[in-house]
């Protein structure tokens, strides 16, 4: 409080000013109060920025992508298979032909052998080819193969981050799976389900993104 005579500041439980003497019955100004700063909107941060839109990879971008591997991947492996096929002696086998019995029947022998032969271990590298590339491309720092990087897409799991060496492996081992539906129809769900998501997609939990 203030005295309204000399204007000092004085208790409110004093009964006259120990300046002046004025006393309390002639009145008081009561103290003035702390300024306070003017409210106001909140700052926005000038950092804010926008939610990024997600961009899903329809079917078509992905049977590019799955084409461009295919060429990729096909040369290498059908290298391999040849050069396990000739190691295997088959190339001994051929010289030793004109000293045999029966030529006619053993080259009969000879090519279906060859021929089981060449169809199993095609298959076993390709898989494991075909494995080793998807996985370990769609887990590295690109997310995606060299077919899907040419197209700006990448693999994610369900809440956009990088896939593991693990999750990339089940996503590929899951499109035997796919395969098994008639039609193409479990590849066919690319284009057809909210995500983009195909059968396997959906099996390990992933995402086929654009950038």
């Amino acid at each position: 409080m203030y005295c309204s005579k000399c204007g000092s500041t004085i208790a409110e439980t004093v009964t006259f000013c120990p300046v002046c003497g004025q006393s309390q019955a002639a009145g008081f100004a009561p103290a003035q109060p702390p300024l306070v700063a003017p409210s106001g909107p909140a700052e926005v941060t000038p950092h804010w920025q926008p939610a990024p839109v997600v961009a899903y990879a329809g079917f078509w971008l992905r049977v590019v992508a799955h084409i461009l591997d295919g060429l990729i991947i096909g040369l290498p492996v059908t290298i391999v298979v040849v050069i396990l096929v000739l190691s295997s002696g088959f190339a001994g086998f051929l010289k030793n032909l004109p000293n045999a019995p029966n030529p006619d029947e053993a080259i009969g022998n000879a090519l279906g052998a060859v021929f089981s032969v060449g169809i199993g271990l095609l298959v076993l590298v390709s898989v494991l080819g075909a494995w080793l590339y998807n996985a370990l491309f769609e887990s590295s720092s690109w997310q995606a193969t060299p077919g899907k990087k040419v197209l700006n897409l990448f693999v994610t799991d369900l809440n956009g981050a990088p896939v593991s060496f693990g999750r990339a492996s089940g996503r590929f081992f899951a499109k035997f799976v796919t395969q098994l539906i008639p039609l193409g129809i479990g590849y066919m769900l690319a284009g057809l389900t909210e995500r983009k998501q195909a059968l396997h997609d959906m099996i390990a939990s992933t995402l086929v993104l654009r950038r």
